[in-house]
């Protein structure tokens, strides 16, 4: 594995430990050094709703349709995290465009 994937799996240990803050802290600085690591931004955006920092995880999860606009996932995620975070017109074009990348 590279050092990127080991770093992720720890914060998935980290995760699957209980210690979900400290698994999104990991992931933070996994990402600061790689910025282009979408699956690590797509754990943040999905952990960081779970501890309801909604904000946060709406800037992951937009990072990951920068990163992947091709994949229905990536806006489906991203729909998820705005409706958490209350910007349901930017949930539903999000889920839109996972829609149309669908077929």
């Amino acid at each position: 594995m590279s050092p990127r994937e080991d770093r992720y799996a720890a914060a998935e240990q980290l995760k699957d430990s209980g210690d979900l803050a400290g698994a999104v802290a990991m992931l933070e600085a996994v990402v600061i050094d790689e910025p282009e690591f979408a699956l690590a931004h797509s754990a943040l955006a999905a952990w960081c709703t779970r501890l309801e920092r909604h904000q946060e995880a709406v800037r992951h999860a937009r990072r990951v349709v920068e990163l992947e606009p091709r994949d229905p996932f990536s806006y489906t995620a991203l729909s998820v995290a705005c409706m958490r975070a209350g910007l349901i017109p930017e949930a539903e074009d999000a889920l839109a465009r996972s829609r149309t990348l669908q077929g």
